[in-house]
């Protein structure tokens, strides 16, 4: 799978840009704040998932401007398509993010998922390890919904029952046949959330030990990684679980228990990776999972995912460097940083970001002796 041509209209801050990418390595550079990111993020958006930095649709259209466009050429094994992506604000004819794919609507960009597949790895997802489980609940669910496009209709059918539920423990007491209501919504809850715990149990399950060779290999043997998903129900029965906390939940005003409040145990060497290891033993635990995230679309898919690295070789140690970029040889890769210099012995090819102006370099355009302090922070 690959990016051919992509094309940006009021994206963020950058007003027009155009770039066909390497089939391999293609690396964006300039110093922070020039746009770098932002492509990045339009890429990911074509997985037709939300940004990968909690952006909401209006804060991804050009300030004075009415709509952002993302237009994309794409190939995998059997097909060529261009998908477009448009993002209106508010109170437009139609507002959001709305697709199409060869010219053909689709509705919502959502609707895109499973069509191109990618991963990203920038800074923030040293969350991944040390964050809260609400962060690897969607590390999960993201990998889910490009895998399986029927798995983002099961978990909004669960999300629906569950904010259902949440109203009415919230007006319990003023409600008439709260209770009965509450046993109807605990079987619907139930239900949905059955088909949610295994997906993730399964996807974890064969994602473990992937990371867990990832993680040998980067610390040479000397470390072990273990990840194991932590269900509500271990035994399948949420429904009795559910009632039995329902105390508790009228408590709180809302439900403490079910796949939206589950997480992913990750330990080092026997203990918590979140509050005992180094931040180099869970940087190189979140660099296991994505790598080991990759992997897997590639076994299930037979296509290895498009890579989206924002400036995170900076943040990683030469060893580490060259393990990730060893790893992505053959597969598309783009890759963010403020020092251009860092790749002047790579393969592929090189644009400088300025101002949200992109701009083709070539390699010997760049000066060991002034790159550093053009173009680092």
């Amino acid at each position: 799978m690959k990016i051919t041509r992509i094309e940006l209209t009021n994206f963020r801050n950058i007003c027009q840009a155009e770039l066909e990418p390497e089939d391999g390595l293609t690396v964006i550079f300039g110093k922070n704040g020039q746009g770098k990111t932002n492509l990045l993020e339009a890429i990911w958006l074509l997985t037709g998932a939300k940004s990968f930095r909690g952006a909401k649709d209006a804060e991804l259209i050009q300030r004075k401007q009415q709509f952002s466009i993302i237009r994309a050429e794409i190939e995998t094994q059997d097909m060529e398509k261009e998908i477009q992506i448009s993002i209106c604000p508010p109170g437009s004819p139609k507002p959001g993010r709305t697709a199409k794919v060869s010219g053909v609507d689709q509705g919502r960009a959502s609707n895109l998922a499973g069509l191109f597949r990618a991963v990203v790895f920038e800074p923030n997802h040293l969350s991944l390890v040390k964050g809260s489980p609400e962060g690897r609940r969607k590390f999960v669910d993201s990998a889910l919904c490009q895998l399986y496009p029927g798995y983002l209709a099961e978990y909004r059918r669960y999300l629906q029952v569950l904010s259902q539920k949440n109203a009415l423990l919230k007006h319990y007491r003023r409600t008439p046949g709260a209770a009965e209501m509450l046993d109807i919504y605990d079987e619907q809850m139930a239900q949905a959330a059955q088909k949610i715990t295994q997906r993730r149990q399964d996807y974890i399950a064969t994602l473990a030990p992937l990371a867990t060779q990832n993680y040998a290999n980067i610390s040479h043997g000397a470390e072990k990684l273990e990840i194991a998903y932590i269900p509500t129900a271990p035994q399948g029965n949420l429904q009795e679980i559910l009632r039995n906390n329902r105390k508790e939940d009228l408590r709180c005003g809302f439900c403490t228990v079910g796949p939206h409040r589950e997480d992913i145990s990750i330990f080092i060497n026997g203990q918590p990776a979140r509050t005992d290891a180094s931040q180099g033993q869970q940087r190189s635990a979140v660099l296991s999972l994505k790598l080991a995230e990759a992997t897997m679309i590639e076994q299930i898919t037979q296509e290895h995912p498009v890579m989206l690295l924002d400036d995170v070789l900076s943040e990683l140690d030469e060893g580490r460097q060259q393990y990730l970029l060893s790893r992505m040889e053959g597969k598309q890769i783009f890759v963010s940083g403020c020092d251009g210099t860092m790749f002047r012995k790579t393969r592929g090819k090189m644009f400088h970001m300025e101002q949200g102006t992109l701009k083709p370099w070539k390699k010997g355009e760049l000066d060991v002796s002034s790159s550093g302090a053009a173009y680092s922070d």
